[in-house]
């Protein structure tokens, strides 16, 4: 392997640990690359250096340090020179102390006892011109392109703040947990976090949790061996095996069953599960987000999901803001939903009038962006700006209503017989859904059973009658 550095422009690494032995050991690696390193045994010596010019390029510090640890040495060292790259290295794996040490501005970290090629890759990242976001990715203004027809908008300052922590662990290889309500694009950020990553040549994979039955979604995840049950006639490979070096995304996690879950930690924790009907293992290394639209105390408190699995997912959370929180995204959406679907529908863009863009604003979008995707698709199909707009008023249940004026569940004016009579048999079908909810704690799978529906008919009904479990 090519030395990382030059023998005409040498690359300066600063070690930083209190054990001799490390710094004789890390001093040993890197001369034989070229790199001119220097040494010293504490954070205080390493903010002394640090503070003379010309500063070193690369920062390699320890997390565990008597006196001024890591975490308390980064973050004086960012202060110093807050352009400064650093490096944690850590006995242990603590999923907590690392998205600590990212959030203070560290760009990676290597466990004891690591391989050279670790390091050799660790620097090559730190000491390669980094492109900036708009290089890397397809940007027009604040809107990125993800591919297969994904866009994230960033016009507000939360969704703003969603990119730059995306960005942050984007190539730190820990778990994210996606929070927020349905339909905001937690997806979307689970492919932004895929493409800004190093892993953006590998496979990204979405696996629904709720969507199968809990033997099928095993066999789904993890694979099965010939004859591992009945129709099993040859061998498959499950959805981790397929996504060896890439990253997955595990969608509603909390419907996952408690014994898979059990068996996702094993992942987590190892790397390795079997197979259905094998006794090997197998070794796999795959990055693992995971989202949720579920209040997560309420999770943890029903023992939908298990809190060890809980503490592993959450090393990183990223909190997606509901739609009526990021109002001036609208337009955009709009407009980029309008060039895809156009596009998907082989017919030409319509115009988006400044009296449908405010309609729109004055919304709460219970269902939030995928709910302002569809809007935009039915306008795309009946072609009637006006038709669409009064659909809207007259639906209700996205529409900011004024204060003091009587309504029923559809939004409409209860004066309005046939708006009324809709409603009444909205407000029968959203008490009927709620009873059986609270009759079978919550579950979803088992109250669409109990009432003869799909189990997207009733997450549909859900949002629809903005049902929630309080």
């Amino acid at each position: 392997m090519g030395s990382p550095s030059t023998a005409k422009n040498p690359s300066t690494i600063l070690v930083v640990d209190d054990e001799p032995s490390m710094l004789r050991y890390m001093r040993m690696l890197l001369e034989v690359d070229s790199y001119e390193v220097e040494t010293v045994s504490s954070g205080f010596a390493a903010m002394e250096r640090v503070r003379r010019s010309p500063a070193p390029d690369v920062v390699l510090l320890d997390l565990l340090m008597p006196q001024m640890d890591g975490i308390q040495a980064l973050e004086q060292l960012r202060q110093i020179r807050p352009g400064l790259k650093v490096i944690m290295l850590t006995c242990e794996h603590d999923p907590r102390k690392v998205v600590q040490a990212i959030r203070l501005g560290a760009q990676d970290y290597l466990t004891k006892p690591f391989h050279k090629a670790e390091l050799d890759a660790a620097l090559r990242s730190c000491l390669a011109t980094q492109p900036s976001l708009a290089e890397s990715m397809p940007w027009v203004g604040e809107v990125g392109e993800l591919g297969d027809d994904s866009i994230f908008v960033a016009a507000s300052p939360a969704m703003q703040k969603i990119r730059a922590q995306a960005m942050q662990v984007a190539n730190i290889n820990v778990p994210v947990l996606l929070l927020g309500e349905s339909g905001t694009g937690k997806e979307v950020v689970a492919r932004l976090i895929w493409k800004l990553s190093a892993r953006a040549h590998r496979t990204f994979m979405k696996v629904n949790c709720a969507a199968l039955p809990s033997e099928l979604l095993e066999s789904e995840l993890f694979g099965y061996e010939a004859g591992a049950f009945t129709g099993a006639n040859r061998a498959k490979p499950g959805r981790f095996e397929l996504c060896d070096k890439g990253t997955i995304l595990l969608d509603e996690i909390a419907e996952m069953p408690p014994g898979l879950q059990a068996k996702l930690l094993q992942v987590l924790q190892d790397q390795q599960f079997s197979r259905l009907g094998s006794r090997t293992t197998v070794s796999v290394d795959v990055r693992i987000l995971a989202a949720t639209n579920v209040h997560i105390e309420q999770a943890l408190a029903a023992k939908k999901l298990r809190e060890d699995l809980y503490y592993r997912l959450n090393a990183f959370t990223l909190h997606l803001p509901p739609l009526r929180e990021r109002r001036e995204e609208i337009p955009l959406l709009l407009k980029q939903f309008m060039a895809i679907w156009a596009e998907r529908y082989a017919r030409p863009p319509l115009p988006v009038s400044q009296s449908f863009i405010e309609a729109c604003c004055r919304c709460s979008w219970p269902g939030n962006v995928r709910e302002l995707e569809n809007l935009v698709k039915r306008y795309l199909i009946l072609g009637d700006e006006a038709l669409v707009l009064s659909d809207l008023e007259t639906n209700g249940r996205g529409q900011v209503r004024t204060p003091g004026t009587p309504t029923n569940l559809t939004g409409a004016p209860a004066g309005d017989l046939k708006s009324l009579v809709r409603g009444l048999k909205g407000d029968a079908e959203a008490k009927a859904i709620t009873r059986t909810l609270e009759q079978t704690n919550w579950s979803r799978k088992e109250a669409a059973r109990l009432l003869n529906i799909s189990y997207k008919a009733l997450l549909y009904k859900i949002r629809q009658y903005g049902i929630d479990q309080s």
